[in-house]
């Protein structure tokens, strides 16, 4: 079978599988949003934190639920960093150091997971699974809990209570999260992905001499780490190490962790504001992106330019023979159009046109389909932005899903649409204004320019992957990512709570004939349009010198 053949097998393969989960998860999620029950272990869970669930928050309380539990959640982590050289199960790993300490605290809890560090060979047990797994976990709850807000805002009318920030959390990770990890990880187990808590290992290699491993619970960690598009991996070659990702079946079944609930959010925002052609609108944009990603980074890397690649069948450089060019394309997709990060490839050792769509993928606000919650509120905002053009051009007052969408609630999109290029700009500009870039890079030129604008646009975009020359472990890097990476995360919340509570006290208009009908395939392509206008505007010239110059070159 040839390697174009298998990559479009697997492609198929993974849509039916997304596609037979996409409506029983989809529904299940809006129940579980939408229920007025709770569990007894969640009931448990309000009294230890003190928390009503039963009491309905406006827009400016639920965002202060957010910030708070983000800021315990980036101290306690920051702490559990800097005691590791005191604690059990540390595998004899010193303390982090505070900069390091903080870049990872700021990381996990932003739901980036950008790693300066070797996991294998910096954090014990108790700092991987106490610390870090469990941020995987809550980090994607509350993504998850902002895009159920604004959800509400819509379906709501006449009120600004967007419900309880404290019940989403719980619920998104109790009913949600926590079952499909446990079954998924005895999936990765059964691929041959590693789970214990053993120690470090001595180990004999072919060419001579010996190299030390330490075991974890890495399959439990592997597979929240890719349902909720975090992307942290146990060991420092992330998945593409045979222990996180063992075979081409378990990279398949990443890939479709990583997919499925950013795909399946669209159902539960039709079953939600009561459309489901409103979902499917939604999904068809984020699809139409995906698909055509995947296409052109599979052209751009089976693509033959010489002697090297024509007998490697492709640019075979920094991906896994286990998973070839196909199922290297899939991931590198998937996790840079998803806030996941995760990697079983070098992306720095992409073609010049492989590695600009893995960046463009990013600065495209990671919509399509985006990170858990975050893919969707992104997805939601870019449709009132589309929905604004079209009243601009017919000279009517813009309406989407019933809303009016004026100088209020289009200042908030925005904003928030800005949040993310500045950061990824100014900082990236800031660099080269110092020495610490000259010592950090290992290339120089076009693509040294790329290392940069790769690590600011992943970290800033709550991504997490990195172009893999650039050394990050320095002061400089640690300090800026992780504001990147904050800032980067939670002012788009604020912004979008902001719309979602404006959207809620409105009082629903009725649909006339000239009405835009955002559910049919017109106003898709109008969105699909929109996003990729404003991505190019926004980012066309430092991509033209970075990535795009790489690739004319070659």
């Amino acid at each position: 079978m040839s390697p174009v053949l298998a990559g479009v097998l697997q492609l198929l393969a993974l849509v039916a599988a997304l596609g037979l989960s996409y409506r029983p998860l989809g529904d299940h999620m809006a129940r579980v949003y939408s229920s007025e029950k709770h569990l007894r272990p969640e009931k448990w869970i309000y009294k230890a934190i003190g928390a009503n669930p039963s009491v309905e928050m406006r827009w400016p309380a639920y965002l202060r639920g957010v910030l708070a539990f983000s800021a315990v959640s980036v101290l306690f982590l920051y702490l559990l960093q800097r005691v590791q050289g005191s604690l059990p199960g540390s595998l004899g790993f010193v303390s982090i150091d505070p900069d390091q300490a903080f870049n990872t605290a700021a990381s996990f809890v932003a739901n980036t997971n950008w790693q300066s560090y070797y996991g294998e060979q910096a954090m014990g047990h108790v700092v991987q699974t106490g610390g870090l797994a469990v941020q995987n976990f809550v980090s994607a709850a509350v993504g998850m809990a902002v895009a159920v807000a604004l959800v509400r805002g819509f379906a709501r009318s006449r009120t600004g209570e967007l419900g309880n920030f404290w019940a989403d959390l719980v619920r998104g990770t109790i009913r949600i999260l926590l079952p499909i990890s446990v079954i998924g990880a005895l999936v990765l187990v059964a691929c041959g992905a590693i789970q214990n808590f053993s120690g470090i290992h001595e180990v004999g290699q072919f060419g001579g001499g010996t190299q030390q491993w330490n075991g974890g619970a890495v399959a439990s960690q592997e597979v929240i780490k890719e349902l909720g598009t975090n992307g942290g991996g146990y060991f420092n070659a992330n998945s593409a190490h045979p222990f996180e990702n063992p075979t081409g079946l378990s990279n398949l079944f990443e890939i479709y962790l990583i997919l499925v609930i950013p795909f399946a959010l669209t159902r539960t925002f039709g079953r939600m504001v009561g459309s489901i052609k409103q979902g499917y609108a939604i999904l068809g944009t984020m699809a139409a992106i995906w698909l055509g990603f995947t296409a052109l980074m599979m052209w751009t890397e089976f693509a033959h330019h010489g002697p090297a690649f024509d007998i490697a069948g492709g640019a075979m450089e920094g991906k896994e023979t286990r998973f070839g060019i196909a199922g290297s394309s899939l991931f590198s997709v998937a996790t840079t159009l998803t806030s996941t990060g995760a990697v079983n490839s070098f992306h720095s050792s992409y073609t010049g046109f492989g590695g600009g769509l893995t960046m463009l993928g990013m600065q495209l606000g990671e919509i399509a389909p985006g990170g858990v919650g975050s893919g969707l509120y992104g997805m939601l905002i870019m449709a009132v932005i589309a929905v604004f053009i079209a009243g601009l051009m017919v000279g009517r007052t813009p309406e989407y899903l019933g809303k009016k969408i004026g100088t209020r609630e289009i200042k908030f999109a925005a904003c928030y649409i800005l949040v993310t290029p500045a950061l990824v700009l100014c900082f990236t500009a800031a660099s080269f204004v110092l020495d610490t870039p000259a010592n950090s890079m290992t290339n120089s030129g076009a693509h040294g320019f790329s290392e940069i604008l790769y690590a600011f646009t992943s970290g800033a975009n709550n991504n997490g992957s990195a172009f893999a020359g650039l050394n990050a472990d320095t002061q400089w890097f640690n300090s800026t990512i992780g504001i990147a990476m904050l800032l980067g995360r939670f002012l788009p919340m604020v912004f979008v709570l902001a719309l979602a509570g404006s959207l809620a006290e409105q009082k629903p208009v009725p649909e006339t004939a000239g009405t835009l009908r955002t559910e049919k395939p017109l106003f898709t392509g109008l969105l699909v349009g929109t996003i990729m206008i404003i991505a190019g505007l926004t980012y066309f010239p430092a991509l033209a010198l970075g990535p795009l110059a790489e690739g004319l070159a070659a």
